[in-house]
């Protein structure tokens, strides 16, 4: 497929912290139980009260592994890219799809509908209790085949949405860099908002109408956020900072344009690791764990449930698990 323009905005970022040079993190990463798919790219990971993992993957298939991974269903078919993954309160699944836009579920018979058309590049949400939905487009332009591209041109064109409960769509923030995973915090007083290409957790405070940075000039690259059971801000970092795309994000556009008409091996990619983290709300790093796999890579999507850790990924063909 054909690359699109892009139009490079110059950026210096933060020196990196210390952290994104290590590989290893100073508590070790528990060992991993992988799920197959039978599928590729489980980008997002939701748990039902059964202990079910669903997961979407490249193909357009909403899957349902049980929890041994032994059976798996396919919930529905998009036809499109389903990314992030929620609960409605109605038992519905809400689908985040790269290429349709923001969809409801009925995983008893797989309908799909549509709840919002029209984005770029619907990526996570989250839902209130009652059933209100923030959720995020991460660019103005460029789709998920050339999410590589809007980390290079640092276009500041993502922005985060809410869906009211009588389905009209209102845009909280605008500006963001590559907005990508959503929280609600459990109080429902604010939204945060991973910003990719930025290094940082955008907080909304819903009851002030007032915005400011949660955690700033993290050491990777944060992708899905999850509020976990235990009321923590869970981030699937997707790989460490990488010092060749911030030295190049602080250099003549011109000189952008040239790497992106490059071979895609020679591209800004992610780091063979996995990698998690979990904030409080008060933004104070919790839990750290980090570290190499030889199957499971480029973690995209995390969910903490009852002391359980799952995993998703943008590539391969394995959602995984860990205990805390």
């Amino acid at each position: 497929m054909p690359r699109p323009s892009i139009a490079p905005v110059v950026w210096q970022p933060p020196a990196a912290p210390a952290r994104a040079r290590e590989r290893r993190s100073a508590v070790p990463l528990p060992p991993l139980r992988l799920l197959d798919v039978v599928g590729t790219g489980p980008e997002d990971v939701l748990v039902d009260e059964a202990g079910n993992v669903l997961t979407g993957v490249a193909d357009g298939r909403v899957l349902r592994l049980s929890p041994d991974g032994r059976h798996i269903d396919v919930v529905a078919d998009t036809g499109g890219r389903p990314l992030g993954l929620e609960w409605l309160p109605d038992g519905s699944l809400l689908v985040c799809d790269a290429r349709r836009g923001l969809l409801a579920v009925d995983v008893g018979t797989g309908e799909v509908e549509t709840l919002v058309s029209g984005l770029a590049f619907c990526n996570n949400a989250a839902v209130a209790p009652d059933g209100t939905v923030y959720f995020s487009d991460s660019t103005d332009r460029l789709g998920i085949d050339h999410w590589q591209g809007e980390l290079l041109q640092h276009s500041g064109t993502g922005r985060l949405l809410r869906r009211g409960l009588s389905a009209e769509t209102v845009v909280l923030l605008e500006g963001l860099q590559f907005a990508n995973g959503v929280a609600l915090a459990p109080d429902g007083t604010s939204v945060v908002v991973a910003e990719t290409g930025a290094y940082r957790l955008t907080r909304w405070s819903l009851t002030e109408g007032t915005q400011d940075v949660l955690v700033d000039n993290l050491p990777g690259f944060p992708d899905n956020i999850s509020i976990g059971s235990d009321g923590l801000i869970w981030v699937a970092m997707g790989s460490p900072r990488d010092p060749s795309l911030d030295r190049m994000l602080a250099m003549p556009p011109a000189l952008r344009k040239a790497v992106w008409r490059l071979p895609s091996r020679l591209l800004p990619s992610a780091q063979r690791t996995v990698w998690v983290q979990a904030y409080g709300l008060d933004g104070e790093l919790v839990h750290d764990f980090q570290g190499p796999h030889d199957r499971l890579r480029f973690v995209t999507g995390v969910r903490e449930v009852d002391g359980r850790v799952y995993l998703g990924s943008l590539i391969g063909s394995w959602v995984a698990y860990f205990d805390l």
